[in-house]
């Protein structure tokens, strides 16, 4: 069986690529911080991104490697450089160091805008590392994910459930389905289709502006939501107001409104992936209606 070193196994798209690399039959060895339950096919490495024997023991004899962990949310520019510059040089070499030479780049669409957001310029910093590796590499750069286990879009959801979507200024965006993009890093453990970025999407042709995802997130819950688009200064104040009661643990950061406030986080046609590689297969109406179940079933609604 072909195995996967991975990172970020214990996050939402890491859980969900190691559940379906076990049931395509891969074994996978994952990177964690915390003591893990057993699991059958599953050999879990206690230790970090600044562990380099820990790394080692993570890719030795690996087939591929898929670089998922990273750093969303820092409150300051040391958290993404150190999260995802350093963390991804310190993948590529031990990649380099234990011989594996097929590796797969977890990035962001935001690193199309480096200059926005810190966010997006350390993502952006840590793709060019991974091109200049002389790796088998591949990069795929996910638009917004969601899916049953997300908690990073759960306030729209609960926001809908109220019938009322607050929303950055006119933009579009693209979306998918955590279980159709861990597929498609599956597939790409397998194939080799050069060293190449990928922009997957839900295959909505010009993704979805801000109000019709929402209005689609009220109608997951038979809500019809009523949709406030607010001006970046609105925006920029909410944050200020998150810092103050959240402090270092805020989710709306003035990192974050200038990511939302970009007009275009549309996957990019000419680097979608090719159809006879992968295709996304989850409907999005029908997956953030599964998603919205999963909310509820977990008392999280």
């Amino acid at each position: 069986m072909t195995g996967i070193a991975m990172t970020g196994g214990t996050g939402f798209v890491g859980s969900r690529l190691i559940a379906l690399a076990r049931q395509a039959g891969y074994t996978v060895r994952a990177l964690t911080r915390r003591p893990q339950p057993p699991r059958v096919g599953v050999e879990w490495i206690d230790g970090s991104l600044e562990d380099a024997p820990a790394l080692a023991r993570l890719t030795e004899g690996a087939d591929a490697v898929i670089h998922v962990a990273g750093v969303v949310n820092a409150p300051d520019r040391a958290g993404f450089e150190q999260g995802n510059i350093e963390g991804t040089r310190a993948m590529l070499t031990a990649a380099h160091e234990t011989g594996v030479h097929r590796y797969i780049q977890v990035s962001s669409l935001a690193t199309r805008e480096p200059g926005l957001s810190r966010y997006g310029w350390s993502k952006h910093e840590a793709d060019k590392l991974v091109q200049a590796s002389g790796l088998n590499w591949t990069i795929v750069r996910p638009p917004a994910i969601y899916g049953p286990g997300d908690h990073e879009l759960l306030e729209i959801f609960r926001l809908a459930k109220h019938r009322l979507a607050l929303l950055p200024p006119t933009g579009r965006l693209s979306v998918i389905h955590v279980d159709d993009l861990c597929r498609l890093f599956l597939t790409l453990v397998e194939s080799d289709p050069g060293q190449v970025i990928f922009e997957p999407d839900d295959g909505v042709a010009n993704g979805w502006s801000h109000k019709a995802f929402a209005r689609a997130v009220g109608r997951a819950q038979n809500k019809r939501v009523l949709t406030l688009s607010l001006p970046r200064s609105a925006m920029l104040a909410g944050a200020g107001i998150d810092r103050m009661i959240r402090g270092k643990q805020a989710k709306l950061t003035r990192d974050r409104v200038s990511y939302f406030c970009h007009p275009d986080w549309v996957s990019a046609p000419a680097r979608h992936p090719p159809q006879r590689l992968w295709q996304p297969k989850i409907d999005t109406p029908q997956g953030l209606a599964d998603t919205a179940r999963w909310y509820q079933d977990n008392g999280l609604l």
